[in-house]
């Protein structure tokens, strides 16, 4: 049978004294087997309410000497939680230890003859103690044998463990005196908390039996040993239960129970015990008010059972009904608190504290001495509770007050029980202080969920709940503050915790059933205390008498009068006796009642032998750090001016310059540059100043308690700190609010009276942040100090100091990023600081970021606070500025599946905030705030309150702005938007209207805001982000359930928080597996370039941060490999179809050839393109790092691959159409080349005959003599056709007339006046001044001489370069055909007139208004060129083509053949030889040379130095530092006005020196030769088993097996066989043998050609593929000509890492004609103005170089240092530009003459952000 805990008796747990108590019996088989200890709850609930009539109520006024008309005080309450019995007051002797139960058993039989004398009394005392329950009782009356009746009840009683076992025995001694003697028993004292503490001595206390006292005294005597461990048996069966074991000796800290782990987000009730502690941790830092639930989860009944269960019990089937609940195996919830808070470390406690008391749960203040030998008073784990309250006395001036609370002196009034008693304290004390319509359970009592399961470990417990007036008036219960205490168990048995209520209470209510002589007696000991003592009963009509006995001889001793004892019947009211007990408490504190804090309480602790838990070395310690530092302060304004110097003035200082430094808004008259300069050394100035401080003697302690205390009490000490600061702000905030209000009443309106006193109360905050801050100063100061190189690094003092922080940071502490006083972030700190953490993670620190944004004073912190149980400050007086960020570990077990280490959480200040709304900027100083965080998070909470309408709408409006921001640089934030305040449970549903027009609201806005932000297209919201409107909108209750001060948080509000995280975490676990959370370096550079973007408010234009640029970098860099991956497979598709086209005769070559080539081509390129962009799909779902930053550029590579594909395909078809039409060109020589062959042939034939019938034989003169005469007559002989050679000139001349035959009579007369195009030839292109339009210009708002310089600075420039770059690829296109082997063709010439009318046709190039004379003079400059160019091609075609100069070249051969013929020698071998000179050798020199381009190519790019080519941006970077090392001013110049010649140079310069050693290029040489020698070696021995009859056949297979690598000429190959009569297989045989000697002929051919005479010869040519990988696009910044570095060459927008001073584009000033030294990237974030062609004269903002530039992007510098290296140059080189330019040198800032070389360097690797990689 399952003990009910109804009408059972609790045994006490005393405090320190061992002496009166029993723990629970843990058998030896361990806690499987076995039956816990029950500790019941209350009392019984169906017990006969005491008798209360007018009767009993005279007597007590009698007997107080009131002789008023008695008035009846009804009075019923249940029973204590958990309350505990002493037995009756007669002598107590029983056993101790583990006997009982084992004496039960062993003397049965002696036991059941004691209560056979009287078994109905024995049962009848049980039930009344609760030995037993109702049930037990009503079933052993059912037994008739006496008996059989004692066994079952002693059978009961051993089922029910040790400590009924000795409550029974008590019981016994009790009826039966003696019983103990005979049981050879040992005694069992009552419990005593103190051997200090004694029972009142014999004879002192008139009226009391002196046995009594005897028996009492003999009760206290220690039984320690005994006790000592039965306590710490029950605490171990706790923690076992609640598997905490682990935690007794590594304490449980607070960032174990804030981990992120997966059940954190799980909401599910507990399954088992050991799921509680974590179930209450979870919850109450939720602020969840079921936290002290203690339930498990209950299975639902089957039917069936349910069904079973009815038919037993004969119930019918529609009667349903509640049984109790079973508590078998949950634990009471004050058991769980306990057992957690001694599980806890200090700084845990104060935190589950600080979260009990926001639910306005009872706090426990004296914790019972469990695994201690002493209770403990909780001083340390309340110190962290402010409380606000407004007093009855500020009412009127609706003033209030905010206090510490263990600061905060006010009434106590304690509630305790003595004896046995039914009543229930917490019940009553919950009525009591709960406003009336709204009850809230302060303390646990029995009809709470889990309030009925037993104590086992909380008895001794003092709990403390507060009362806090609102000012309400007749609302408020008491006027002024009060402190309730309620100790659990019997006074008796824990005297020492009655003994400490009765020292520090203004009144103690007693509840108590009856009063006997045991009570009596201990009562009276008090005689003589200050204290006030009431009395509550619960009388029961038998006990009346004897009370109102005892209570008489109280009176004097007490004290007492009437309204002293309350009285509660079974009629009495249950609200009208609360009230009569409110009005009790009330007239205690009106009669002047002692007030004591709690901090002071701490002192009688000490008297008692009580511990305080702040009695700790290391709390003290620190304490004593603190108190070093804050009893220096008294005035928080004052001590911040003098005493945290370096963030005052000079920091607010520094930022507005910093600011300034980006924005130059004040710039005025002053050069752009020189102000820069200025702003530059103010910075430093403020620095330097900053740096001559020292540290102040707070500061020295405040470093020394967080750099050298060990960790505890450096926790300790920022603690102290926090509460000392706390305090003291909040007195100086307290007396200036009220200095303010007097001034109010008092003065008349002084604005600026009024101002300064808002200065005061905005300076009056005062926290540990300031004083991390200010080492952040120190830091910074230094930092820059050896950045400018006025202090060595040996100097430095402050390199500890972001090593501390990051520590900090580890342990949970808050770090400021955003100082709110000044609206900066201190970088360099920020970085530093980080870093360090980064470093102490071991890297690992990948982070999810999660950001709070709404209007000041919604409950941003505190929605935080609730979501991940943090600590960021949520007190009005210290509303959060700036912004804080706190680092949250995620579990290991859950890194992976959420994908990160962390989540970083950034708490900022409130938009709209009220001090700031007068300020100008307060809208832009919103925006930053926004841009910032939303920049820096993955997840954006935007917190609205419902009430503050017109304020969400100008939120919005703010967070689209950052939203619009972040989606133009690749950043898409989530964003969830939560409704505060609406606490309706059709909320949602019902704002679905309202939803959509927040989100047609948001559509506006996003509108507006691109408008603003000067975004072309028009979009909408759901084009920044993904926004869904039924997933992203929450609707959060209000944080209070009713009216603070006493209201407790709302239940809805915790849980749609959770509702709110859980979500959350689904999203961020869905997010990790598209993308890769940032870690700390990466978040460092967004903070850097997103502070750095809005420092420069020109945002949307100018971002691109290091992470941006890298990924954009690395994704050029694939891309090139891709490109050049194409370009190589179509270059040898090319030069294989090239192959095949010459080794086919020309009439094979006809239109069918054609259409199978176009098709290949196309095929071979959309294969090759679809690689390309299969290959960019992949990499963006390869998940490398910030693919999504760059997201937005994907589609410039995809239309850079598809232009690819087209150049591409437009070369291939020109090739293999060129090759043809070639090929067919050869054909009429071919042809008659044929013809002269074979008379040459015929003739030699001829001779041959002739020669051998000559009767003597001729020697070889007389042979060569006779060859020469035959060949000289055979030459006379032939009908000799030679090629037609034509005037290129007069056709080139002749299509330019043609083409301008329609420009009219003027250009036609400037083409007749022109001179020829011979005369052109050797002219470089020059600018005139007659190619300028100039009437166009006189619509401009310009002076006459402003024109004329204007046009000469910016139109002649831009028409030069323009025309110059024309001419440049104009002649590239000539050297493509010259360097072909076709002859001209007058398709050329066309070609190059297409091209140049284009070209004029060009926007850029129309805006320059040119004239005609421009148009004809630039076509003159370029077809001279081309004519030039395309006679001396069409000269060499003919040299080459002409068939007698082609048969001259075979004489020698046929000469060969001749001699050996005549002379009857085996010519097979030198036939074999002639064939691998004549036939291999230039075919296999042409197969190298059409290889070794791409070789080359491919050669330099895995070379040492191939990272100079990777992309156009570095290759950028790599030429300007070689320029810098060289330093050679001619270069510079080359550089600035002739960039493609001075790049081609370079790149030519690179490959000559790379092989100038020739083994490199042999080994290239050999790698190409190596496979096509062994094909045919391969060849050639395949063919010995093909039985080839002649040599003919033989060599006509091995060209047909070779033709598509090599073209073997025909003309040698015929002479090879003619009269060939030689075996095919000798043949062969012959070949096979010469192949090594042909190999090395050939390889040392190469070797002694120089490089320079090998790359005109290639059919790639290497620097000219190099070239176009990192040349780029050619355009040129409109201000100062630095090139465009775009990775993907079909760009929409142009950029470069890095601008110059415009005075080194030639920019001079008009009037003084000295060179400008502003820089563009400096100029776009000013406000200077430009003016130009394209603004047609008139000045512009550079601000809005968009406006005309379109497609240029420059960036304002990253730092200050980003554009040293132009600067450094300029300066070198100042004087010699002027000259070059024909001006007057700059004026150049001063600080410009310090940079040095090393600096400008540096400077340029900042620019690039290659610092990592170039060291």
């Amino acid at each position: 049978m399952e003990n009910s805990p109804k009408n059972q008796k609790c045994p006490v747990f005393p405090e320190n004294g061992p002496e009166n108590r029993e723990g629970p019996v843990f058998p030896e088989d361990g806690p499987e087997n076995r039956e816990g200890p029950v500790f019941p709850e209350d009392g019984p609930e169906n017990r006969e309410d005491p008798v209360s009539s007018e009767k009993g109520n005279a007597a007590v006024s009698a007997l107080a000497g009131d002789t008023s008309p008695a008035r009846p005080v009804d009075e019923e309450e249940k029973g204590e939680p958990g309350s505990s019995t002493t037995g009756s007051p007669g002598s107590v002797t029983v056993a101790t230890g583990d006997k009982s139960l084992k004496i039960i058993c062993k003397e049965r039989n002696k036991l059941i003859k004691i209560i056979q004398s009287d078994p109905g009394s024995v049962l009848d005392e049980s039930l009344a103690q609760s030995i037993i329950t109702d049930e037990d009782y009503d079933h052993m009356n059912t037994i008739v044998d006496a008996e059989t009746k004692i066994r079952k009840l002693l059978i009961q009683i051993q089922r029910k463990g040790e400590l009924t076992c000795q409550q029974f025995l008590v019981c016994l001694e009790t009826m039966f005196p003696g019983t103990n003697q005979d049981l050879q028993h040992h005694q069992w004292g009552l419990n005593q908390e103190s051997q200090t503490l004694r029972a009142p001595e014999l004879g002192e206390k008139e009226g009391v039996n002196p046995e009594l006292e005897l028996d009492i005294q003999q009760a206290r005597k220690p039984e320690e040993t005994d006790l000592s461990k039965e306590r710490p048996k029950a605490l171990q069966y706790i923690e076992s239960k609640l598997e905490m074991e682990k935690y007794r000796s590594r304490k449980l800290k607070l960032r174990d129970v804030l981990e992120i782990t997966p059940e954190s987000l799980k909401n599910c009730p507990p399954q088992t015990t050991g799921d509680l502690p974590w179930h209450f941790l979870r919850k109450l830092m939720a602020l969840n008010g079921m936290a002290r639930s203690t339930s498990l989860e209950q299975r639902a009944p089957t039917d069936q059972t349910l069904t079973m269960d009815k038919e037993e019990l004969d119930i019918p089937e529609d009667f349903s009904f509640l049984s109790d609940t079973d508590t078998s195996d949950s634990l009471h919830p004050l058991d769980v608190l306990c057992a957690i808070l001694l599980s806890s470390d200090s700084f845990l406690q104060q935190e589950i504290l600080s979260k009990m008391s926001m639910c306005q749960f009872a706090l426990p203040l004296l914790l019972p001495a469990l695994d201690t030998p002493k209770c403990t008073l909780l001083l340390w784990a309340m110190r962290d509770i402010v409380r606000k309250w407004r007093p009855h006395s500020l009412a009127e001036s609706r003033g209030f007050r905010e206090e510490s609370l263990v600061l905060t002196a006010m009434p106590t009034i304690s509630f305790v029980r003595i004896g046995n008693c039914s009543f229930s304290k917490s019940h009553l004390l919950n009525e009591v202080l709960s406003p009336s319509q709204q009850h809230h359970d302060f303390f646990v009592h029995r009809d709470m969920e889990s309030g009925n399961v037993p104590r086992a470990i909380a008895d001794g417990l003092v709990e403390i709940s507060w009362y806090f007036p609102g000012g309400m008036g007749n609302s408020d219960l008491f006027p002024e503050p009060v402190a309730v205490t309620n100790l659990h168990g019997d006074i008796e048995s824990h005297w020492v915790q009655f003994s400490f209520l009765t020292e520090i209470s203004s009144a103690v209510f007693i509840v108590t059933e009856s009063i006997s002589e045991r009570e009596y007696a201990l009562l009276s000991s008090l005689q003589g205390s200050a204290t006030k003592y009431y009395f509550i009963f619960n009388n029961q009509a038998g006990k009346a008498k004897e009370t109102l006995e005892f209570l008489k001889k109280l009176v004097p001793v007490l004290k007492l009068n009437k309204s002293h004892m309350l009285w509660k019947g079974g009629t009495t009211n249950k609200a009208q006796f609360v009230k009569v007990l409110q009005s009790a408490i009330a007239a205690v504190m009106k009669s002047s009642p002692k007030r004591v804090s709690i901090e002071a309480m701490a002192e009688t602790a000490h008297e008692l032998g009580i511990q305080v838990d702040e009695d700790n070395k290391e709390c003290q310690t620190a304490n004593t750090y603190a108190k070093e530092i804050t009893a220096q302060i008294k005035d928080v304004a004052k001590y911040k001016r003098e005493k945290l110097r370096l963030q005052g003035e000079t920091w607010r200082n520094l930022a507005e310059v910093e600011k300034e430094l980006c924005r130059m808004r004040k710039q005025g008259d002053t050069p752009l540059e020189n102000y820069k300069s200025q702003l530059k050394k103010k910075v430093m100035d403020l620095r330097a100043q900053q740096n001559k401080h020292d540290l102040t003697d707070g500061l020295i302690t405040f470093i020394t308690g967080i750099r050298l205390l060990p960790p505890m009490e450096k926790h300790y000490f920022l603690k102290w700190m926090k509460f000392g600061l706390d305090h003291i702000a909040r007195e100086n905030l307290s007396k200036l609010r009220d200095q303010y209000k007097e001034k109010c009443k008092n003065s008349k309106d002084d604005p600026k009276m009024f101002a300064d006193l808002d200065k005061l109360i905005s300076a009056s905050s005062l926290g540990v942040e300031h004083f991390m801050r200010e080492l952040g100063q120190f830091y910074e100061a230094e930092c820059s100090m050896v950045k400018e190189g006025k202090m060595a690094e040996s100097q430095r003092q402050f390199t500890h100091l972001p090593g501390i922080a990051a520590d900090l940071m580890l342990e949970g502490f808050p770090m400021e990023i955003i100082d709110g006083d000044v609206s900066n972030i201190p970088l360099q700190w920020v970085t530093d600081v980080l870093s360090q953490l980064h470093a102490k993670l071991g890297g690992r620190s990948k982070m999810l970021v999660l950001t709070v944004l709404g209007v000041q004073s919604t409950g941003k912190s505190t929605l935080l606070n609730t979501m991940f149980g943090l600590q960021f400050a949520v007190s009005c007086g210290r509303c959060t500025r700036g912004a804080f960020m706190l680092l949250i570990k995620v579990a290991e077990d859950f890194q992976q599946e959420l994908g990160s280490d962390f989540i970083l959480v950034i708490d900022t200040e409130g938009l709209k905030a009220p001090e700031l709304a007068k300020l100008e900027d307060s809208y832009q100083h919103d925006n930053e705030l926004a841009t910032l965080v939303i920049g820096l998070s993955d997840i954006t909470i935007v917190n609205m309150a419902m009430e503050n309408a017109t304020e969400m709408k100008d939120v919005l409006q703010i967070v689209v702005h950052a939203f619009l921001r972040m989606e133009k640089i690749g950043k898409k934030t989530n964003c969830q938007f939560v409704h505060q305040n609406v606490s309706d449970v059709s909320a949602h549903e019902q704002n679905m209207r309202d939803r959509k027009h927040l989100l047609e609201q948001l559509n506006e806005m996003t509108k507006a805001a691109a408008n603003m932000e000067k975004k072309c297209k028009e979009m909408k919201f759901s084009d920044i982000m993904d926004y869904d409107l039924e997933k992203h909108n929450w609707y959060i209750p209000a944080l209070w359930h009713g009216v603070p001060p006493m209201a407790p948080v709302n239940l809805g509000y915790s849980q749609k928080v959770y509702e709110l995280k859980k979500y959350l975490f689904e999203f961020l676990k869905d997010c990790s597996q598209e993308r890769t959370p940032n870690d700390i370096p990466q978040f460092l550079e967004w903070v850097r370039s997103l502070w750095n973007a809005v420092k420069h408010e020109n945002f949307i234009f100018s971002f691109r941060n290091s992470l941006v640029a890298e990924a954009y970098n690395q994704l050029s860099v694939k891309y090139a490999e891709w490109e050049w991956g194409f370009q190589k497979e179509i270059h040898f598709w090319v030069s294989e179809k090239e192959t095949f086209i010459q080794n086919q005769p020309p009439d094979k070559l006809d239109t069918s050839v054609s259409i199978r080539l176009k098709s290949e081509a196309q095929e071979k390129l959309r294969q090759e393109a679809e690689k390309i962009l299969n290959n960019l799909q992949q990499y963006f779902e390869s998940g490398a790092a910030n693919l999504r930053l760059i997201e937005k550029y994907k589609e410039d590579f995809r239309r850079s691959a598809n232009s690819l594909r087209n150049e591409l395909e437009s070369y291939s078809f020109s090739k293999w159409q060129e090759a043809i039409h070639i090929k067919k060109g050869q054909h009429k020589t071919d042809s008659v080349l044929s013809e002269y062959k074979r008379k040459i042939e015929e003739k030699v034939d001829g001779l041959l005959n002739h020669c051998r019938k000559s009767n003597c034989k001729l020697n070889n003169d007389e042979l060569e003599k006779e060859f020469e005469n035959m060949w000289t007559e055979t030459l006379s002989e032939l009908s000799l056709i030679p090629l037609q050679r034509r005037n290129i000139f007069e056709d080139v001349e002749f299509q330019l007339r043609r083409d301008l035959a329609d420009r009219g009579s003027a250009v036609w007369k400037m083409l007749q006046d022109a001179k020829s195009l011979r005369a052109y030839e050797t002219q470089n292109f020059k600018m005139k001044t007659e190619y300028l339009d100039l009437k166009v210009f006189r619509g401009y708002k310009l002076s006459i001489s402003g024109v004329k310089e204007f046009l000469t600075q910016e139109c002649w420039h831009k028409t030069e370069a323009l025309a110059k770059s024309l001419i440049e690829e104009c002649n590239s296109y000539t050297d493509g055909k010259v360097n072909g082997k076709a002859d001209y063709d007058e398709t050329y010439c066309r070609e190059l007139l297409r091209m140049i009318n284009e070209w004029l046709q060009q926007a850029d190039v129309q805006n320059l208004h040119t004239t005609a004379c421009f148009a004809v003079d630039l076509k003159l400059h370029v077809l001279g060129d081309a004519a030039c160019a395309f006679q001396t091609m069409h000269e060499e075609f003919i040299k080459e083509n002409d068939p007698l100069q082609r048969l001259g070249k075979l004489k020698p051969q046929y000469l060969s053949t001749f001699k050996a013929l005549y002379l009857e020698k085996d010519e097979c071998q030198d036939r074999a030889w002639n064939f691998c000179d004549q036939c291999l050798r230039p075919a296999l020199v042409d197969y190298v040379n059409k290889k070794l381009g791409t070789e080359i190519v491919d050669d330099i790019l895995s070379s040492e130095r191939s990272v100079e080519y990777s992309t156009r941006s570095v290759f950028q970077f790599f030429v300007l530092k070689q320029l810098l090392e060289e330093n050679d001013f001619n270069n510079y110049v080359q550089y600035t006005r002739n960039y493609v010649d001075f790049i081609k140079t370079r790149i030519q310069r690179h490959l000559l020196m790379l092989y100038k050693e020739k083994a490199r290029l042999g080994d290239l040489e050999k790698r190409i030769f190596s496979p096509i020698i062994n094909k045919l070696s391969d060849v050639l021995k395949y063919s010995k088993g093909e039985k080839n009859k002649t040599v003919s056949a033989f060599l006509d297979n091995l060209c047909e097996k070779l033709q598509q690598d090599l073209v073997i000429p025909r003309d040698s190959l015929e002479v090879i066989l003619f009269k060939n009569t030689a075996s095919a297989d000798q043949f062969s045989a012959f070949i096979e043998q010469f192949i090594p000697d042909l190999e090395k002929q050939v390889l040392s051919k190469f070797e002694k050609l120089e490089i320079e005479l090998k790359l005109p010869k290639l059919a790639v040519k290497p620097q000219d593929e190099i070239f176009k990988r990192v040349f780029g696009c050619g355009k040129q910044c409109p201000f100062c000509k630095v090139p465009c570095e775009a990775g993907a060459p079909a760009h929409d927008e142009h950029f470069a890492s890095v601008h110059r001073p415009e005075g080194l584009g030639a920019y001079r000033w008009n009037k003084t004609r000295i060179l400008v030294s502003d820089i563009c990237s400096s100029s776009v974030a000013s406000n200077n103005t430009f003016r130009c062609s394209e603004t047609k004269g008139e000045f512009h903002p550079y601000k809005d170089y968009r406006k005309f530039f379109p497609d240029w992007l420059i960036q304002p510098d990253l730092s200050i240092k980003a554009s040293d290296y132009w600067k450094f140059v300029f300066k070198e080189f100042n004087h010699q530009f002027a000259k070059e330019f024909d001006a007057l040198p700059a004026d150049l800032p001063e600080d410009w003459g310090e940079i040095t070389k090393e600096q400008a360097l540096e400077g340029l690797k900042e620019a690039f952000r290659l610092k990592s990689k170039t060291g």
